[in-house]
């Protein structure tokens, strides 16, 4: 999915100006990174709710038109209001076509029903990750990656070195750990065993 935003360059700063811009219905934002200064821009407020409800704007290479100039992106914090649909900021990152980025990817699984532990076992999926960091170029980055459970029994789980990826796309691992990506868990019967001897006799009627 592709996403594309019109902004303008701004060259006021501050908390009153911020505020201006709010009321206006824009939004303050910032562009850094790369060998550019950082770039101070405002975006029309109810296009940019819109796209941030979408999961793949948080995980996609988005490209800013500002002022009629293609900017390529990556969405990297965004500022909402406490209790109200607002945005209060935003901040991009911008990249590069020939070099690596590492960006946070949204996990989908897939297949749970029929999967042995769910459907023989009637277990429980239970993820440990809902997202994972990768890194490939720009180009390659997918806007989420699936998780296949249709083999996956009770009891079992799938780590990251189990996970299919896209071509150019690799998982950011911390040292040697091969952390679980998922699991199925199954809830454990309950035994209640009898005491031994006879059973207690059955207590008295009342009496009328």
């Amino acid at each position: 999915m592709k996403f594309e935003l019109n902004a303008q360059k701004r060259t006021l700063q501050g908390s009153g100006a911020s505020r201006r811009l709010r009321r206006a219905d824009k939004v303050p934002g910032i562009i850094y990174g790369g060998t550019a200064a950082p770039t101070l821009i405002q975006l029309d407020h109810n296009p940019l709710l819109l796209a941030l409800r979408k999961e793949a704007f948080h995980a996609s290479v988005l490209t800013l038109k500002i002022d009629g100039v293609m900017e390529t992106v990556l969405l990297r914090d965004s500022q909402m209001h406490p209790y109200r649909p607002l945005v209060q900021h935003v901040d991009f990152l911008r990249v590069d076509a020939t070099h690596v980025i590492h960006q946070k990817i949204p996990l989908h699984f897939i297949n749970a029903d029929i999967s042995p532990g769910v459907k023989l076992n009637d277990g429980h999926v239970s993820p440990a990750m809902n997202e994972i960091e990768v890194s490939c170029l720009p180009q390659d980055l997918p806007a989420f990656i699936d998780v296949d459970l249709k083999d996956l029994e009770a009891g079992h789980s799938i780590h990251v070195s189990q996970m299919v990826f896209p071509k150019g796309v690799k998982p950011i691992t911390h040292g040697n750990d091969d952390a679980v990506v998922v699991s199925i868990s199954v809830k454990k019967a309950v035994v209640v065993e009898e005491a031994d001897g006879e059973a207690a006799p059955p207590a008295p009627a009342a009496a009328p």
